[in-house]
């Protein structure tokens, strides 16, 4: 029966983002236009899905705003989204943390763009420290997800939806401009309704819903005055992304069984590598990728235990250096580990990965 409702087509991968989320049971999404995104909003806008599941489309009078929308939306435990490039993130950040504070699930979409400052409009990895470090005030952590294709893109919305709402936790897609604006054949997730509010208020008892006598009154908030009571809820989600650490990670590795080098990569770097794992074994180097797919939680255990059987890693990413950090922390000095990216939007060629890793790890 499944088989029957999957629906093949070709999109572009922000194309793909907004029929996921009208498919996913999205309640709204709040947006504001920006390269290399917008297809996001243009699509949602072009499909009105208010005259079909109800789901509510609104272009907001700026990023900042949009972010408020979703912060409100979700308080409410409505499933509600964003979508942005780089800059527009960065001027989201402050209720980004908000959400994160008063542990509010919502999904933003990052299709990222080089920097820094308006930077330009072609591709980038350059929002990865941004990502996974929190991106605004206080000690916090966004669960970030890394599509390498445009299946993932349109699978990801209701994964992201799935884990924010898990752990009442802010969670991103860090795409970016390669994967946002190329075409491929997508299989489109099957339509999953929307929550009535009585599912809602069932199954979000913690969100702002109205106040019946049988209930408190619910007050969604980042705000505590009393140091010892902030302290506790900080500890309590510090215990929160440790538990996310523990059983979310995710990865995929390619040709890693008889490897002696190892590239890492995600998003676009990770598919620009995989030809070069490809070109690398026609001349007769034993290398192999491994793709971190969860960005937050990263996948260190498995780096660790995969720098016990090679020679060397190489991190290709489309930045000057930021995934790096976290698997030289993850390998901790049992092998060389070395980065090689492009920036100001330069996509890398397989080839000069290739190069680097003759040059930098094989030597």
């Amino acid at each position: 029966m499944a088989e029957e409702k999957k629906e093949v087509v070709l999109m572009k991968g922000n194309e793909a983002i907004a029929h996921a989320a009208i498919r996913c049971g999205c309640d709204g999404y709040f947006g504001y236009p920006i390269t290399p995104q917008s297809e996001v909003i243009e699509t949602l806008a072009e499909l009105k899905p208010w005259e079909t599941t109800g789901m509510q489309v609104v272009q907001a009078e700026s990023e900042l705003a949009s972010i408020y929308m979703v912060y409100g939306a979700a308080g409410a435990g409505k499933r509600a989204m964003t979508s942005s490039s780089s800059p527009g993130i960065a001027l989201m950040q402050e209720g980004i943390t908000y959400m994160a504070g008063a542990e509010v699930p919502g999904v933003f979409v990052n299709v990222q763009r080089g920097g820094p400052g308006l930077g330009t409009i072609q591709p980038s990895q350059g929002d990865y420290f941004q990502a996974t470090r929190g991106g605004g005030n206080g000690d916090y952590k966004v669960i970030v997800l890394a599509p390498s294709s445009v299946q993932e893109m349109a699978d990801f919305v209701d994964l992201a939806f799935e884990l924010a709402f898990k752990y009442r936790n802010p969670a991103m897609i860090l795409s970016d401009g390669v994967i946002g604006q190329m075409m491929e054949k997508v299989v489109l997730p099957p339509f999953k309704p929307r929550r009535t509010d009585e599912e809602v208020i069932k199954q979000c008892p913690w969100a702002s819903t109205g106040k019946p006598k049988n209930r408190e009154r619910v007050v969604i908030t980042s705000l505590e005055l009393k140091p010892e009571i902030m302290e506790q809820r900080n500890i309590a989600l510090q215990e929160k992304y440790a538990k996310i650490q523990e059983n979310e990670v995710r990865f995929e590795e390619q040709q890693m069984d008889d490897a002696e080098y190892a590239i890492v990569a995600f998003g676009s770097a990770a598919r620009i590598a995989e030809k070069s794992v490809e070109i690398a074994r026609e001349q007769g180097i034993k290398v192999g990728l491994f793709r971190p797919i969860t960005l937050f939680p990263f996948p260190e255990k498995q780096i660790a235990e995969l720098s016990k059987k090679v020679k060397g890693i190489l991190v290709a990413e489309i930045n000057a250096g930021q995934m790096v950090q976290d698997v030289r922390l993850a390998v901790n000095g049992a092998v060389p580990v070395e980065q090689f990216g492009r920036l100001g939007g330069i996509v890398p060629d397989p080839e000069e990965i290739v190069n680097a890793l003759k040059e930098k790890i094989i030597g």
